[in-house]
């Protein structure tokens, strides 16, 4: 059966010569797996794998089946082309950051809406912001921990928890402030840290997911982000 689903772009992987497997976290029915062939053809008459790069917003038609793990698409357009994400460095680097994040903590095979409008809030904040940019992942962190269920109220309530959970790298009093600004402060705000600072909180964060999230494993995206971000 034929259904309308807004739809965010987690990843795909390449599949057989000319095919991809496509992850998109949907409005209609959480986060799905598409086959989507002939897209990586040299034949093809239009670049439609550019659809499918990470945090991509979509307007789908989409066959599901309530027994299926891998569904097709009928129709795929783009509800929201960008003009700064793929092209500056920083937002890019995020963009694959929070990608990444979103491939690892999204688990849920039903709607959400609440969490779909902040996803896609966020990553058109993202798109059109202009300031502050290299703070934006530790506030994307801090307030999506909510929607999946565990977020702190207070930098306080953070610290106890990984502190019974024997993370070392606890922050100091200053830190401890920065990750308040972090859980109250709306997408936008200056957090006025330096890279130091933020290398710290953004660790602190991640560790946070990893002692509520099994098998969250490691950030390959974090290494370069703490680079782009220098």
């Amino acid at each position: 059966m034929l259904h309308k689903t807004r739809g965010i772009v987690v990843n795909y992987i390449r599949y057989r010569e000319s095919s991809v497997i496509v992850k998109i976290y949907t409005e209609a029915f959480g986060l799905q797996s598409y086959i989507v062939n002939g897209v990586r053809s040299s034949k093809a008459k239009t670049n439609r794998i550019a659809l499918f790069q990470p945090l991509t917003l979509l307007d789908l038609v989409v066959y599901h089946r309530q027994d299926q793990t891998l569904h097709r698409i009928s129709e795929a357009k783009c509800r929201y082309p960008f003009r700064s994400l793929p092209f500056e460095i920083g937002k890019s680097s995020i963009a694959i950051f929070i990608s990444e994040i979103m491939y690892k903590t999204l688990r849920e095979e039903e709607n959400n809406s609440s969490l779909f409008d902040f996803l896609e809030d966020a990553i058109l904040f993202l798109e059109n912001t202009t300031e502050n940019v290299a703070d934006f992942h530790l506030l994307f962190l801090s307030k999506y921990a909510f929607y999946l269920g565990f977020g702190a109220q207070s930098a306080s309530e953070m610290l106890n928890q990984l502190r019974d959970a024997r993370f070392v790298a606890l922050p100091d009093a200053i830190g401890q402030s920065i990750l308040n600004d972090c859980i109250n402060a709306p997408f936008g705000a200056n957090l006025h840290v330096d890279r130091q600072r933020r290398n710290e909180i953004v660790e602190t964060l991640v560790y946070f997911y990893k002692i509520h999230l099994e098998n969250f494993g490691e950030i390959k995206s974090l290494a370069v982000l703490r680079e782009v971000l220098a």
